[in-house]
């Protein structure tokens, strides 16, 4: 987006008032939490003040939408320096709280990304929230400006020119020099693209802050004094965003599965380094996964096949083969279906999201055996057709479009681009992610990738009013920092980091399985809802138990107990009722280049 040109008068109050945030004092603002304990919170700067506030309440014209919620669209300013300026419309959904007499509020949700549908995640939400959040809230889900039913961000002018420019970018991640050398020139394309200055302002003004803009504009036309809050993954980073952008308007902030928003950014010398070298999501998926197959090595053959021998070194072993030839599938109905090394990676990364991801071992036990040149043809024959049936859902989940217009990856980079700091040069990933892989092995070129076309050379378009920091405001009310031992994509010690760096907050923590705690743990799940309903607050140093553990149940029994959780599903059937199985369900942002990768 270009820089705005902005009137005057208005450049020399912003000044001034970029001059004095920095010497704001604490506000006097007193507040009671936890144990009765006297704290004192910081307010709300001049500067976002002057932005936020002075944007009119909108009226949100609510309509009814798939059988049991609302929908509304409003237009808030694209640039909030210019409140009387350009607009972009941001949509917004809702399901009103089953008790409306003794609502509390409305609880906003984000289901992270960056990229995800907060409209959808809301319409979910009757799904995985507990009983009592459903009737004591109006679930709300904001769709962020760039994002599904909000106005779309739009790299290219058609379908044709964006598939061109993909082309490098079409697979899990590059491992060899020619797909390397093909991801950098498919990335710079793509970085190119959405920084052009002709029609595409969106690309400029979709960073963390803005979205915390205009939560905090929605939070008044929702007509609540203080912002309730949970934000799963990269809907962490927005909790954080706004907690120390408007400090003195939190009720409750939840976040769980979180990424630490000072990695995330990049400050100073760090802004050089790559965001996985920051974040080491990496190394949260590593540690899952071999903490599994440690697992599956004491449960025995009965339940967990690799176990008869070396788990972790079958797991290599297959990764060597790979590497050194793909396997290839016949398939008569769907065609031939290629696993190379890195779709491998990937499926695996996949599988770690889920509470019960330890299937995965049923899956590479099926590879090893059709990779193994002294295998019998029936043993063959079983693997296959157990393979076919494992993967079909993620293969058609893979498999390229050409209508409509997709924008998940340009959804993703919006934000990531013109959020963070990025290293300048998109040819220096190759390296990078060879540093990464060799640190964190097998995830660290996975994550590294994603952020190519973010290269500072590359990605040129910039958002003036992007949130620096601090990121150590002290809120009205307590945050609570919810972290999973075993999270294979917003690694555990985000949390601890975040935790401490935040002084009005408490960290839970959790050993479950999967990505985030929400709906996998009773003890997480009672914990943050207490927290939302009550501001109670857990017993510091608590640890919750994960409800599913690897190999404690068998995989039919697992598959048994799962929720469709499909939109479609969704408005066949209207509202759920009460007890019904509740787990959250993942949000996938499909990105070409790394099929359709369960986001942050």
């Amino acid at each position: 987006m270009p820089r705005p040109i902005r009137n005057l008068a208005a450049a020399g109050l912003i000044g001034a008032l970029l001059a004095g945030a920095a010497v704001v004092p604490a506000s006097a603002a007193p507040t009671t939490i936890g144990g009765g304990i006297a704290t004192v919170s910081h307010r709300t700067s001049p500067l976002e003040r002057l932005r936020v506030d002075r944007v009119p309440t909108p009226k949100l014209d609510w309509y009814e939408c798939y059988d049991y919620a609302e929908c509304a669209t409003v237009d808030l300013p694209l640039d909030y320096d210019q409140p009387r300026g350009e607009t972009t419309e941001i949509a917004v959904l809702r399901v009103k709280a089953r008790d409306q007499k003794r609502k509390i509020g409305s609880l906003f949700l984000n289901p992270g990304g960056p990229g995800g549908s907060g409209t959808d995640f809301a319409l979910f939400a009757p799904y995985y929230l507990g009983d009592e959040v459903l009737d004591r809230f109006d679930i709300v889900g904001v769709d962020p400006r760039g994002v599904g039913a909000s106005e779309q961000i739009r790299c290219f002018t058609s379908v044709k020119d964006q598939t061109r420019a993909y082309e490098g970018l079409n697979v899990t991640f590059p491992y060899t020099r020619a797909e390397e050398k093909a991801y950098v020139a498919s990335s710079i394309a793509v970085g190119k693209a959405c920084s052009s200055t002709t029609g595409k302002p969106l690309s400029g003004a979709m960073s963390t802050a803005q979205v915390a803009r205009d939560f905090d504009v929605l939070r008044r036309a929702v007509g609540d004094k203080k912002l309730s809050y949970l934000g799963i993954s990269y809907g962490s980073v927005l909790g954080q965003y706004y907690a120390n952008m408007f400090p003195d308007r939190v009720r409750a902030v939840a976040i769980d599965g979180v990424l630490d928003a000072t990695t995330w950014f990049g400050a100073g010398a760090s802004g050089n380094l790559g965001q996985e070298d920051r974040m080491r999501s990496a190394q949260g998926a590593y540690k899952a996964l071999r903490e599994i197959l440690k697992r599956c090595k004491a449960a025995g053959v009965e339940v967990c096949p690799l176990a008869s021998g070396d788990p972790a070194a079958k797991f290599e072993l297959l990764t060597k083969r790979l590497k050194a030839k793909p396997l290839v599938i016949e398939d008569p109905d769907e065609g031939d279906y290629t696993f190379t090394y890195a779709t491998v990676i990937g499926i695996t990364a996949r599988y770690l999201y889920d509470p019960y991801g330890y299937e995965i071992v049923y899956l590479l036990d099926g590879l090893l055996t059709l990779t193994d040149p002294s295998a019998t043809n029936a043993s063959r024959t079983q693997a296959r057709t157990s393979l076919l049936q494992r993967t079909e859902k993620a293969r058609q989940q893979a498999r390229a479009y050409d209508f409509p217009y997709e924008n998940g990856l340009e959804a993703f980079l919006g934000v990531d681009c013109t959020d963070a700091n990025h290293p300048k040069d998109a040819a220096s990933w190759a390296d990078r992610a060879a540093r990464a892989d060799k640190r964190d092995p097998h995830f660290g070129r996975y994550w590294s990738w994603v952020s190519a076309p973010c290269a500072r050379d590359t990605w040129t378009v910039r958002d003036e009013d992007r949130f620096t920091g601090p990121f150590n405001r002290r809120t009205v009310n307590p945050v609570l920092v919810v972290g999973n031992y075993w999270d294979p994509a917003t690694n555990y010690n985000g949390a601890v980091a975040t935790a401490k760096l935040l002084p009005n907050s408490r960290l839970l923590s959790s050993d479950n399985w999967g990505h985030s705690a929400y709906g996998t743990s009773a003890c997480a799940t009672g914990a943050i809802d207490a927290y939302l309903l009550r501001l109670t607050l857990p017993k510091k140093g608590t640890v919750c138990h994960g409800d599913i553990q690897p190999f404690e149940e068998l995989p039919e029994s697992a598959a048994g107990a799962r929720v469709d959780t499909s939109k479609e599903d969704l408005a066949a059937k209207g509202a759920p009722r009460r007890g019904a199985p509740k787990q959250l369900p993942p949000v996938v942002v499909p990105m070409p280049g790394i099929g359709a990768l369960t986001a942050r």
